[in-house]
């Protein structure tokens, strides 16, 4: 009695769950203006249904049976195929690896096969009911229902039959048990008939559950007996007959396969390939069962995708660095931290924001930690370093993570921070030692302007020409007289100790060989250094060195 009222409690209380549930629903209802967005697969991705098109071509056509949504990650294929299935008439399965299988980086570790193909075979019979799969050797737990209490109740009475016919077996042996064969002999007649069921029930069952029974090893006290093949067969092609019940069994027509891709082994694809080839040519399949691939459009190279799939439906994205920064916008307008937010902070970062699902998250964060560290709508944060870590914690997870414990990428930059002050200041020094020296040297410089410097470097170069020349050039610039060549802008090409042409009195043109002008000027400093300092001499020249070492010393 104190069961059956502590049962009825508990179904209340469910009921009022639900109720208040639904009255939380109506009073707060969802709307465009909340702080949070869910990261699951819309069902409105296709509004122009263009997608539902392809995809309803494809699942009614005889002769296609493989099919492929392809397109690179978080270009929204599971929002296509979500959209999709809302409208399909028919029933359908969804497998999806990363339901079962453990995030994996592809690019760095490998799963086995055999537990990607464990996961897909698990997903397809534990999508069915027990009760539809009765021959299968794969067990599951079945909630008692109507049908287990009367098979607990024809067991028991089963069993006290068996146990009278037992107690009067002298009488069924002598043959008088059925005397006479009327109703008022309704306890033997019933009894037999009890009993013939209860036997044609026990057997029907052992030989049902035989078919679960597998000998998978033949242990003596030292030796193991193992069949061969086991720890190399594929899963899938062992279990064929259990597949192949399936789709027998159930009402399966349209098969989605997801996220497959990620473990890059095209030789999966292969096998589901050929076991929808088997389930179709099965005679007990009485309708045509297609499979839907989701997969990256480099899953397969060449024109092999092309071979495999019957039709493949390519998948635009919405959303990529290009136009990432849109997305941002969008949702920074959502939380009204636009006024709050750098506009070419963003524009720099977007660029690394290729996904959807990935801003949406970096936002809906953002919203728990002003939640949780801004007090008294006080805007006591800096947006745009909050946004920062934010960023970094959703495309670096994993050296996030590792910041907390000291360690990882970040840590080791931020533990050299002084390190790296120290470089820059030292290299500050330099560069202010440096402007001062120059604007020291420009001071002594004895050429008071260029035109005074070009004239001495003018005067070397005339000393080793002829007498008698009267026009020079090189390296194809135009022919000048000396008088001209102080004024030469650039002056360097004519003191470079290259080849020359010059012309004579006697309109003769011949080459030359120039020695080297800056040495035999000045053997400490270049023409360059000198033309420098002279710069810094004038006004402007001292106004741009003492900005500059303004500028260093306040970074200092």
């Amino acid at each position: 009695m104190k069961s059956r009222a502590t049962s009825v409690l508990r179904w209340i209380s469910v009921q009022l769950g639900r109720a208040a549930t639904y009255l939380d629903k109506l009073t707060h209802p969802s709307s465009a203006g909340s702080k949070f967005i869910d990261l699951a697969p819309t069902e409105e991705a296709d509004k122009e249904g263009v997608y539902a098109e392809a995809l309803s071509f494809a699942t009614n056509n005889e002769r296609v049976f493989n099919i492929a949504l392809t397109g690179p990650y978080g270009s929204g294929k599971s929002s296509i195929i979500k959209s999709f299935l809302k409208r399909y008439p028919r029933p359908a399965l969804n497998i999806s690896l990363a339901a079962f299988v453990p995030g994996v980086d592809a690019a760095s570790e490998e799963v086995h096969r055999q537990e990607i193909e464990r996961s897909i075979l698990q997903q397809m019979l534990y999508g069915a009911d027990a009760n539809r799969l009765p021959l299968s050797r794969f067990k599951r737990i079945r909630s008692p229902g109507f049908w287990s209490i009367f098979k607990t109740l024809f067991i028991l009475i089963g069993t006290a039959a068996t146990a009278y016919l037992f107690l009067n077996r002298q009488a069924v042996i002598g043959g008088t048990f059925l005397s006479p064969l009327a109703v008022s002999n309704w306890l033997h007649l019933g009894s037999i008939v009890l009993v013939g069921l209860f036997l044609w029930m026990t057997i029907h069952h052992f030989y049902v559950a035989s078919f679960g029974l597998s000998l998978k090893s033949i242990s003596l006290r030292d030796i193991e007996i193992k069949p061969a093949s086991d720890a190399g067969e594929s899963i899938l092609n062992r279990h064929l007959d259990e597949i192949i019940y399936f789709f027998q069994s159930t009402d399966y027509e349209l098969v989605v396969v997801e996220d497959l891709d990620r473990f890059n082994d095209a030789d999966i694809f292969i096998t589901l390939r050929e076991i929808n080839s088997l389930v179709n040519a099965n005679a007990g399949v009485k309708r045509q069962i297609r499979f839907l691939y989701a997969l990256r459009d480099d899953m397969f190279v060449n024109t092999d995708r092309t071979k495999f799939f019957e039709f493949i439906i390519p998948v635009i994205p919405i959303i990529n660095a290009s136009n990432s920064i849109d997305m941002v916008l969008d949702q920074g307008k959502r939380l009204a931290l636009i006024e709050r937010l750098d506009r070419q902070f963003l524009r720099e970062v977007s660029r690394y924001l290729s996904d959807l699902r990935l801003i949406t998250n970096i936002f809906n964060e953002y919203a728990i930690y002003v939640a949780n560290l801004e007090a008294d709508d006080q805007n006591l944060l800096d947006a745009n370093k909050l946004l920062a870590v934010l960023i970094y914690k959703n495309v670096y997870p994993k050296d996030f993570e590792d910041l907390h414990r000291g360690e990882g990428n970040l840590a080791n930059i931020l533990a050299r921070h002084d390190e790296f002050v120290a470089r820059s200041e030292a290299a500050h020094r330099s560069e202010i030692a440096a402007l001062e020296q120059r604007t020291v040297a420009a001071e002594r410089q004895t050429p008071a302007d260029l035109r005074e410097l070009n004239q001495i470097y003018a005067m070397a170069l005339i000393e080793q020409l002829p007498e008698n020349v009267t026009q020079i050039n090189v390296d194809g610039q135009p022919w000048i007289t000396c008088r001209q060549l102080p004024e030469q802008d650039p002056f360097e090409p004519w003191i470079s100790g290259g080849r020359f042409n010059y012309r004579t009195m006697q309109g003769y043109s011949q080459q030359g060989q120039l020695a080297d002008i800056e040495d035999r000027v000045d053997p400490r400093r270049t023409y360059s250094q000198r033309r420098d300092e002279i710069r810094g001499k004038s006004d402007a020249g001292k106004l741009e060195n003492q900005r500059r070492i303004a500028e260093l010393r306040a970074a200092c």
